[in-house]
């Protein structure tokens, strides 16, 4: 129980301060600036532009009924994440709106260059989403519906999420202008790529495959002169019917030269594979989150 507990307190920390910096990015780059968003809260600023309806209000009365169904139908265990991302990002919602009424909090407005507008909005948004992604959480809305097409009808989560983001985001044409609409779009783009980075990790580290006849050798002036951990796996060459090693270790970018000399040292026609590893879990790296 307090394994449990404690587990959640760990998501639940970083959901909360990905909720905060996603409702600054709302309220202080976004709005101001007459930009989009998708999604529910994309309704809730539409409604904000049409009938000037504060966001914190509208959002969490749009996500009550589909919490109620996501409940029904996902189960409890896949909503509480999405519930408390939800109902933190209509909290902050609400103390930046009351700090904006009373002029405690600074709007980046149509004053400032537009282009530096949408690349803070864009990274702002896409760091809180991305946090509150990595966390097991949401902001509700869409990705409820997404979830349940996705189960029901087979369709990707991302494909169902696009096509509604594009409906909002197009049924806002009537109520702002074509040029914040292409702003947006750059906006969303940089933001996605935010997400992509925060939820994949900003590690980044190189993975080597090492096919070799010398796979002992190299395994243990890897351990020895890098301190990596290694894993040797039998093989066998098509063509020559000999039986071969595979050698394969992770290392950090910075490694990657003096793993390469190791192994040309040891056995200069040895094979070596690359690939680019985006996150690294484990001992020598970092620990799981």
């Amino acid at each position: 129980m307090p394994y449990k507990i404690s587990t959640s307190i760990k998501q639940l920390i970083p959901i909360t301060i990905g909720a905060a910096l996603y409702a600054f990015g709302l309220q202080v780059f976004v709005i101001p600036n007459q930009l989009m968003e998708g999604g529910v809260t994309g309704i809730a600023v539409l409604l904000n532009y049409i009938f000037s309806l504060p966001m914190s209000i509208t959002t969490l009365i749009i996500n009550i009924p589909l919490f109620l169904v996501g409940w029904k139908i996902l189960g409890s265990k896949k909503m509480v994440y999405t519930i408390y991302g939800s109902v933190m990002l209509s909290i902050f919602l609400a103390l930046l709106e009351y700090s904006s009424h009373r002029n405690y909090l600074i709007a980046f407005d149509q004053s400032y260059d537009s282009m530096l507008i949408v690349l803070y909005a864009g990274v702002t948004l896409g760091a809180g989403l991305g946090i509150v992604f990595r966390y097991g959480g949401t902001t509700g809305g869409i990705d409820i519906i997404a979830r349940i097409l996705s189960r029901w009808r087979g369709y990707s989560m991302g494909q169902i999420i696009l096509v509604f983001d594009a409906i909002i985001i197009g049924v806002s044409v009537f109520y702002i202008s074509l040029d914040k609409i292409l702003y947006t779009l750059v906006m969303v783009f940089i933001a996605s790529k935010m997400i992509d980075f925060i939820q994949n990790g900003a590690y980044t580290a190189k993975a080597f495959s090492i096919i070799t006849d010398r796979g002992d050798e190299i395994a243990q002036q890897i351990t020895i002169e890098l301190e990596r951990g290694v894993t040797i796996v039998p093989a066998l060459g098509a063509y020559s019917g000999k039986d071969k090693k595979v050698v394969y270790c992770v290392v950090p970018r910075s490694e990657t030269h003096r793993l390469k000399q190791l192994v040309r040292n040891i056995d200069p026609i040895a094979f070596i594979v690359i690939n680019e590893v985006q996150d690294v879990l484990g001992e020598g790296f970092k620990e799981e989150d």
